[in-house]
């Protein structure tokens, strides 16, 4: 929903002489426009020197400083339409507007009728976003989702304004990124020999290895794509917990005083793995050449290390925790923690990047510079902005896209709270207990997509939309308070915007329920009855 809209008569229309004018600075959005547009339409689309030059059905782009970094005017007239941007960004959603405005056929990968007529009504548009961090986050641990499949996801969070893209990189259950200076992280940290086919407590097993990595090429693929969307792709490297696929290839790792880690393969099965790092120098060092050539490969900020939901019983057990407890001067196994994320911490901080981190990093004394993604609920958010931290609020009962959509018995492995459309529209990731001064610590907001149970790209798909389309208008536009949203307003743009899934091939949910093809009849989920709470 844009912040200002003025209508006018009339349209401009786009035929074989129409002509696309980069301004300077822009020319990156143009390749992007003309590349898009000429491939749904059938238009040559061709460049031009001067918007004037366009007899009217051109479109011009152009920075303007004035404006919001991200934000940007759009206007149709009869001399043609003109976007403006504060920067490339602000001229980038600029066209993704101009995108929506030309009907779900401009998300066509090819024309599908030589006598379609293409136009763009007069109107004034001029919005900006409200968040800087307007995230997705998607778990390729659980399930590998192929390098393809990731680009497909980031032109579908570009066709949202959707701006960072948190990469899961690494989890019990598989390590996702090559690591030339420990090969054994993917030769044998990247595949399982079988998955758990359901919720953990399923009786059922897909009985075939299941696994992939992205090389290191396939990485900078994967940036530079994003970039060229302008999103910004945020690695994350989970430790000290979720690490049995590392230690699976590296048994050193582990707590080898208090378990036989050679014994371990890569986790097949859900929950929270009692498997965790060794608090030890190896350990320090070996994540330490981890990170350096993780460094080379995202420029983002931000780097996300996990720390959450790491079960401490090994660290309890272990004689060698236990004295490096005793000789750091620790209280106990939270203060452990917070010293493993905080070396971390200065040691990103050394290198120019910003740690962020699952809540779990506040127990045991928050590191200095860290920032926080708020995922169990708002608390851990709130207590963080009072102390100064930036966050990111992503809580679990309220955009966490794996739990299910409705309470129906058809939804596919039901996980969680029920999170329908009209939920996920009315979440505020602002809390309205934090001041002016530490609301301004809310970078924005992300939906966090986990995969245990989505074993394939239509499964993603399914969980992940139509609700991302509420997420992403959350994140951007300046809504009223939850309770007073226009959802009625809201379904029916989504009317149009069904057309836009089907275009782009995204297997959403419908409105009435579940396709039979997208039910998973006697698959055992984890459902939770009644509302979730809202701390």
């Amino acid at each position: 929903m844009p912040r200002d809209v003025v209508a006018g008569s009339g349209e401009v229309g786009l035929t074989a002489y129409s002509q696309i004018y980069a301004g300077p600075g822009t020319e990156g959005v143009a390749h992007w426009l003309s590349t898009v547009l000429r491939r749904a339409t059938g238009l040559p689309l061709r460049e031009g020197w001067e918007l004037d030059d366009t007899d009217g059905d051109g479109i011009g782009l152009e920075l303007a400083p004035g404006l919001h970094p991200e934000g940007y005017r759009l206007v149709s007239d009869p001399t043609g339409v003109l976007i403006e941007g504060g920067s490339a960004a602000g001229v980038f959603w600029g066209a993704q507007t101009l995108r929506q405005l030309l009907g779900p056929d401009a998300y066509r990968k090819a024309p599908i009728g030589r006598d379609r007529t293409w136009a763009v009504p007069h109107l004034t548009i001029e919005d900006a976003p409200r968040f800087r961090w307007r995230g997705l986050m998607l778990d390729v641990a659980r399930h590998f989702m192929p390098k393809d499949g990731v680009l497909r996801y980031l032109d579908l969070m570009a066709a949202h304004k959707l701006n960072v893209f948190h990469f899961h990189l690494t989890d019990d259950q598989g390590w996702r990124i090559e690591i030339k200076k420990y090969p054994r992280l993917t030769e044998a940290g990247s595949w399982r020999a079988r998955t758990k086919f359901g919720h953990r407590a399923s009786a059922l097993w897909e009985e075939k290895p299941h696994g992939g990595y992205y090389t290191q090429d396939d990485i900078r693929e994967i940036v530079a794509y994003a970039a060229e969307r302008h999103i910004t792709v945020v690695p994350e490297i989970d430790v000290p917990g979720h690490s049995q696929a590392a230690i699976a290839a590296y048994p050193e790792l582990g707590n080898t005083d208090v378990i036989d880690t050679t014994a371990l393969s890569v986790w097949d099965t859900w929950g929270i793995n009692p498997n965790v790092l060794a608090p030890t120098d190896n350990t320090l060092r070996f994540y330490e050449g981890v990170f350096e050539e993780v460094l080379e490969l995202f420029p983002a900020e931000f780097v996300h290390v996990g720390g959450d939901e790491c079960l401490k019983d090994q660290w309890r057990q272990s004689p060698a925790a236990q004295e490096r407890i005793r000789e750091l001067g620790l209280k106990d196994e939270d203060e452990l923690q917070a010293w493993f994320i905080g070396h971390f911490d200065k040691w990103l901080t050394a290198r120019g990047r910003r740690l962020i981190g699952w809540d779990e990093i506040l127990e045991g004394g928050l590191a200095d510079g860290a920032a926080v993604s708020s995922w169990r609920g708002y608390a851990g958010g709130i207590a963080a902005a009072r102390a100064g931290h930036d966050v990111v609020m992503c809580p679990e009962q309220q955009v966490y896209l794996d739990h299910r959509q409705d309470p129906g018995a058809d939804e596919p492995v039901p996980i969680g709270y029920v999170r329908t459309l009209e939920d996920v529209y009315r979440f505020e990731p602002v809390p309205g207990e934090l001041t002016p001064d530490e609301a301004r610590h809310v970078l924005g907001t992300q939906a966090n997509v986990w995969t245990e149970v989505m074993e394939d790209a239509a499964r993603v798909d399914y969980q992940t939309f139509p609700r991302l389309a509420a997420f992403a208008e959350v994140a951007w536009s300046s809504l009223s308070a939850p309770a007073e949203r226009d959802f009625a307003d809201f379904e029916r743009r989504m009317t149009a915007h069904y057309g836009r899934l089907d275009a782009l091939g995204v297997a959403y949910r419908p409105p009435t329920g579940p396709r039979p093809w997208q039910r998973r009849p006697g698959v055992l989920g984890r459902p939770i009855d009644g509302p979730p709470p809202n701390r």
